[in-house]
Formats: C-alpha cells, structure tokens, sequence
C-alpha cells in the first residue's frame, strides 16, 4: 500500500511527456523559446526605458560625471552575457544542458524582483541597477547558452532549422519588443520594466523543471578554469575599452588616447591571445578551438558578429534620430518620444516575424546558405535606403525601409543557427551555442563603441559651427555661444539618444533668463534643438550606414562559406 502511494506520488510530480514521446520536441521548443524571448527583451527593454529611469531615482545623466552610469546601463548586461555564455554552455554539455537552462530561468526571475525594489537614489540607485542587472545577466546567459543545443538534442535534423528559426526568432524579436514594451512600461512606472519579468519568469521557471528532459550527449570532464578566467577578463577589458573610449578625454572629442582605454584595449587582445594558447594545450577546454578548422562553423559565427554588430548600431542610430529629431518635429512632447519611438519601429520587428520562422523552415527543405547569404543582402539595401531618405523624411517611406531591414534580418537569422550547430558534433554543441551567442551579444556591445564612435566623429566636423551660428541667431552672446559649441559632442548625442533638449542645461537659467523671452522659448522649445542636429546627424549616419552595407555585404559573403567536410552542415 505504501508502496502503491509512493507511486501515484511520483507521477504527479513527473513531467507529463516523456522524452522520447512526439510531443516533446514542441514542449523543449515553446520553452525555450520562453527564455530566449525574456532574456532577449531585458537586453532592450532598458535601451528605450532610460529616460524615465534616470527620473525615478533622480539622477541628471547628461552631468559629466554620470555618463558611465549611462554606458554601464546599456552595455552592462550585454558584457556579462558576451563573457559568460561560453562558459555556460561548455558547463552544460558537463553537467546537463537542462539543469543549467534550468538554473538560468530561476535567477532571473529572483533578480528581477530584485531590481525592482531598488530603495536608493543618485549613483547608489544606479550602482544597485547596474549590479543587479549584471547578476540577472548571469541568470540570461544560462538561457542563452543552451536553448540552441537543448533544440538541436530535441529534433530530427530535417525540422532543426525551423525549430531554431522559431527560437532564434524570439530571441531577436525580443531586442525589438523590448523598445515597444519598454516605452509602454516606463510611461506608466520605471519599475514596470522589471516588474513584467517576475510572472513569466515564475510561469518559465515551474514549466522547465517539470517538463524539459536531459536528451543530450553528455560527457564528464574537468572545469578550464584558466580558460575560463583569461577568457572573462580579456573580452571584459576590450569591450569596456571599447565603450570607454567614446568618452571625452584630455580635450579630446573622445578617449581613443587614454591611457585606461589603451589598458583595456591591448590588454583585452594579449589576454585573449592568451587564452587562445591555453586552450590549444588543456585537455579538456572551455572551448574547443578545433571547430574554427571547420570553415562553416567559423564562417556562420563571422556572419553572426557582424550582423549583430549592424543590428545594434541601427538600432541605437533609430531611436535617436526618432527621440531626438524627427518625433519632436511632429510634435511629439520629449517625454513622450521614448515609447512613440518604440511604436513607430515596429516595422521592424514585423518584418523579421514575417520572415523569420519561413526561411527556418525552409532551410530545412532548400538549404541554408542561400536563405542567410540573402538576408544579408536585403539588410545591405535597406542600409542604402536609410541614407538616402531626408533627416525629417516621410513615416511610410521610413517604415518601408526598417521593414526590408527587418526582414532581412529574419532571412538569416535561423539558417545562420542551423549552419552553426549542424557543423558541430553532438557532444559540443553546448559549447558551439555558446560561441554563438556570445558573438552575438559582443556584437552588440561592440555596436555601442563602434557606431556612437562614427557618429560622434561626424558631428565633431560640423556640430560645432553649426551650434554657434544657431545660438548666436538667438541672441546669444558669440563667447558663450562657442563655448558651448566646443563641447565634447558625445553629450549632444546622448541628449538625442534620451530624447532630451539639452540648450536649457547648456546655457544656464542665467543666461537664458537675460535673453528676450521669445528666444529663450524658441531655445528650450521642442524644435530649435532638432533642426539644428538635424544636419551634422546626418552626416555621422552617412559614415556609419556605409560601415553598416560593407559589414552586411562581408557577412553575406562568410554565410556563403561552405565545409571542406560534406555531410556535415547544409
């Protein structure tokens, strides 16, 4: 009898599909389709939220001595995400891909509880956002780095393609929504933003532990833990370098010459060279370099850098030039800009929707090279679009464009994954997940240094003369109209970025109030500010579109790339 009650116990705990059931691909794929679509979300969702974040704990973000608060917001947890997801998935491929997945999808819903009771204002508030979000990233980064390989364990090779399609989808998909839902979220409570993770994290969390199986190859060995280190501290200290050197520095428009920036830079690259030679020579690495001899494999994972590296910069480039020109030249109060900028992008994400879970599936039937390479080439043309259309140009035109840009993004997205994991043998694919993912995440990091480096490079050549003659139409005596026309750049663009009007803290009460009120209105009104960006911004978006089409037409060009191997990608 107790025995029979024993039983009936355990099966209502067990999960309701068994591994080797039909189903139980479906249930593997909606879940971690679940965690890829939240981790992905938090990366962005904070990108749109700033703003009103900054309000609610009462901090100035344009103060010169706040703006790595800034950068540590936005690149914080995308950092810690780059650095750990290797480590993550060659520690699933060790102890269970589940059991970490698992793990993953509990620290984050913690930590976003967390977040959202943050007590403290001024920098203590920003310092216990930014902590906290880099422990949430450890939680994201377990999603990441084995929702790919816990997928490809779970379906036969001729649906992967769609399957990943479907969670590559909502992974990318998510950075998008994130701007939508963020802008929604932060007009009601900046705390929202972290309140909405807690009951799909809660829903995420209880469904992974009762239904997802232990279905891949795993095999026992030894933690690199030198790897691991020289790892994390080398790529910590280059993409850091990176973000920190488009901070002024010595009277410099940006910190390319600081010696802490130099540190991290050459640092960060013999840290990594370091890393490369222990894993040649441990038994058991991190990662096994020998998959970069497989010329699919490295081919997919250059093609994922660089078009996240694209992504990333056109997104930023987007919501300023919508929360900082052409949103208050409609009209638009500045505190409303950050959700209606993330309204107006949603072209975007319906594009990659649209096409994304179709060119999964279709791989699978056609190949996948052909579906990638395309992809990219569409994004190349929108790229060209974007320069071409005016600063303050028509919606419909604008929506036509992101849309071809989202599309083409869906187009290589999931063909891209199946290329990666298909070239791998099953017992490293936590691993090669994890390799992809972080390409993917530094991409997206290294969008921050790169394309804010291009545009603040643009606007040093004619914001300041164009600034001065503004100012001074405005009556504006000339000493103090250049003064604050030589300004580092890099705090009218993150005045753009945020949606703010920046002349009011610039010139000071004091000198506005000795102007006639007619010109200190028309300074701190809502369109003096935007038409005077308006032209030094397109300059910088013409020198980093242009990287972006060269970047996307390489990218097409490595997804191309095929294995001396046959039989063993698609």
């Amino acid at each position: 009898m107790a025995t029979d009650d024993a039983t009936k116990r355990i099966q209502r705990r067990a999960p309701r599909i068994a591994a080797d059931h039909p189903h139980y691909k479906w249930v593997a794929l909606s879940n971690t389709t679940l965690g890829m679509l939240i981790a992905t979300i938090n990366s962005s969702i904070v990108l749109i939220s700033l703003p009103a974040i900054f309000n609610g704990i009462r901090l100035d973000p344009l103060q010169p001595g706040n703006v790595s608060y800034l950068l540590w917001m936005l690149m914080g947890y995308m950092l810690v995400t780059a650095v750990l997801v290797v480590t993550l998935g060659r520690l699933g491929d060790i102890l269970g891909r589940v059991k970490i997945y698992n793990a993953g999808f509990l620290i984050f819903t913690v930590t976003s509880v967390i977040l959202s009771v943050d007590p403290l204002h001024g920098g203590g508030g920003a310092l216990w956002l930014i902590g906290w979000r880099v422990a949430q990233a450890v939680g994201g980064s377990m999603l990441m780095a084995n929702s790919a390989a816990i997928i490809t364990d779970a379906f036969p090779a001729r649906q992967r393609g769609m399957a990943l399609g479907v969670n590559m989808v909502a992974g990318i998909a998510g950075s998008f929504i994130g701007l939508v839902l963020g802008g929604l979220l932060a007009e009601w409570n900046w705390r929202s933003i972290f309140w909405v993770n807690v009951p799909i994290g809660i829903v995420g969390t209880v469904w992974a532990y009762r239904s997802l199986h232990e279905t891949g190859i795993r095999r026992p060995a030894k933690m690199d833990w030198w790897g691991n280190i020289t790892f994390a501290v080398g790529l910590t200290a280059l993409l850091a370098g990176i973000t920190y050197g488009i901070q002024p520095y010595g009277g410099h428009t940006m910190g390319w010459t600081n010696p802490w920036v130099l540190a991290g830079l050459f640092g960060g690259v013999a840290t990594l060279v370091a890393f490369c030679l222990i894993e040649n020579k441990v038994a058991e690495p991190m990662f096994p370099l020998k998959l970069f001899r497989n010329a699919a494999f490295a081919g997919g994972n250059a093609a994922t850098l660089l078009g996240s590296i694209a992504r990333g910069g056109l997104q930023f480039m987007l919501i300023i030039w919508l929360q900082g020109i052409w949103l208050p030249l409609h009209g638009y109060n500045y505190a409303d800009t950050p959700l209606w900028a993330g309204i107006y992008l949603l072209p975007l994400t319906v594009g990659f929707l649209a096409a994304g879970p179709v060119a999964g599936a279709l791989s699978d039937r056609y190949g996948a090279r052909l579906f990638a390479a395309s992809g990219f080439v569409v994004m190349a043309g929108s790229f060209a679009g974007l320069l071409l259309i005016p600063t303050d140009f028509s919606y419909w035109v604008f929506a036509l464009v992101v849309f071809l840009n989202g599309l083409g993004g869906g187009l290589f997205a999931a063909p891209n994954t199946s290329i990666i994991m298909a070239s791998v043998p099953a017992e490293s694919r936590g691993a090669a997940s994890g390799m992809r993912a972080t390409f993917q995440n530094a991409g997206m990091v290294l969008s921050i240094g790169v394309f804010f480096s291009l545009m603040v490079a643009g606007l040093a050549r004619s914001l300041p003369h164009t600034l001065s003659s503004g100012l001074t139409a405005q009556g504006v005596p000339a000493a103090n109209a250049h003064a604050v026309a030589n300004l580092p750049p890099v705090g009218t663009l993150f005045a753009a970025f945020l949606g703010y009007n920046p002349i009011q803290q610039l010139l000071g009460p004091d000198l506005l109030g000795r102007l006639p009120a007619a010109n200190a209105h028309t300074l701190t009104g809502r369109e003096f500010f935007p038409h005077l960006i308006s032209g030094p911004f397109h300059d910088g978006l013409v020198v980093v579109f242009a990287l972006a089409i060269v970047m996307s037409l390489v990218a097409a060009g490595a997804s191309l790339i095929r294995s001396r191997r046959t039989g063993t990608d698609s």
